[in-house]
């Protein structure tokens, strides 16, 4: 398996820097040795590590875009604007997350790993596991689940280029902006109607940590470009791959959540999807994740708890 182009030591881009994803991208990609150049909107907002350079502004501007990667050996994109407007949502990932994957394409560099979602699959009750060959949502999904779906198919248009599209399920893991471990969380406490779930759905998760691993050993290369998706992304190709963690169940989220924040669940009855997330294809690739369902319920009590 060949590895992408890159300068020594490599110079990775990472839009949304800042974030709960970006940052944690940013940090593992330093600590694998490469050199970050961190897109984020706000001045003095990029994580403040040895190795990580701030740019600041819009990284769909073509000006920024073309200027950020030059040199670069690898992209990933993790800017996503959650909660906005479908046509904000659909402006900033579905058109302008081309407009870099294109930039990146032209000054060389080798690879783009684009951090998507798993809510871009059909997981309506009695569908059973998905993989990454399942059904989409339809154009009647919520703004963000389409939307996240049209970036990733506009992405698969860039030709010339190595795509790894990541596609993670709930993102456990703690941080100001973590939904899950604190958005959410808020959200129970606050209001009754935030704490109905069916116990029996299943919570299909991924820590922060592990995602983050992932994506930067495929942007450094540590996992190797391959002819057939089960082995690595494919060379010039743009290759889906799963990124999910063991089983769980929406009573083993909600049980955690309500007795750390001294409330009670509500539970209900009626049709849910009990299926998994299938991840082999990220276990070919050599991903393993290291943070169990304990560990990261622990971590999301004691964060609660504090």
């Amino acid at each position: 398996m060949s590895a992408p182009r890159a300068t020594s030591p490599l110079i990775a881009v990472v839009t949304g820097a800042n974030g709960f994803v970006g940052a944690r991208v940013c940090a593992t990609l330093v600590d694998q040795g490469a050199t970050v150049r961190a897109v984020v909107r706000r001045p003095g907002s990029a994580p403040a590590l040895e190795g990580v350079e701030e740019w600041v502004g819009d990284f769909y501007d073509p000006d920024l875009a073309s200027a950020v990667v030059e040199g670069a050996g690898a992209v990933v994109t993790t800017v996503h604007p959650m909660g906005s407007d479908r046509e904000t949502q659909h402006r900033v990932a579905v058109d302008g997350t081309p407009v870099l994957a294109r930039a990146a394409r032209d000054a060389g560099a080798g690879r783009l790993v684009h951090i998507s979602t798993a809510a871009v699959y059909d997981r309506s009750p009695g569908v059973g596991d998905v993989d990454e060959t399942s059904p989409l949502v339809g154009d009647d999904a919520n703004a963000y689940a389409a939307t996240k779906r049209d970036t990733d198919a506009r992405l698969g248009e860039v030709e010339g280029l190595t795509r790894a599209i990541l596609r993670p399920p709930a993102i456990l893991g703690p941080g100001e902006s973590s939904i899950w471990n604190r958005l959410r969380p808020a959200e129970m406490r606050d209001r009754e109607e935030a704490r109905h779930a069916n116990p029996a759905q299943s919570f299909a998760w991924v820590h922060v940590d592990d995602l983050a691993v992932l994506a930067a050993d495929v942007a450094t290369g540590r996992v190797g470009a391959a002819s057939a998706p089960g082995d690595g992304p494919v060379q010039d190709g743009c290759t889906v791959v799963n990124v999910a963690a063991g089983p769980a169940t929406a009573r083993d989220y909600y049980e955690t959540v309500t007795r750390a924040l001294g409330v009670d669940p509500e539970w209900d009855d009626g049709p849910a999807w009990t299926g998994r997330i299938l991840a082999e294809r990220a276990h070919g690739w050599g991903w393993t994740p290291s943070v169990d369902l304990a560990q990261a319920l622990a971590e999301i009590d004691g964060g609660l708890r504090t």
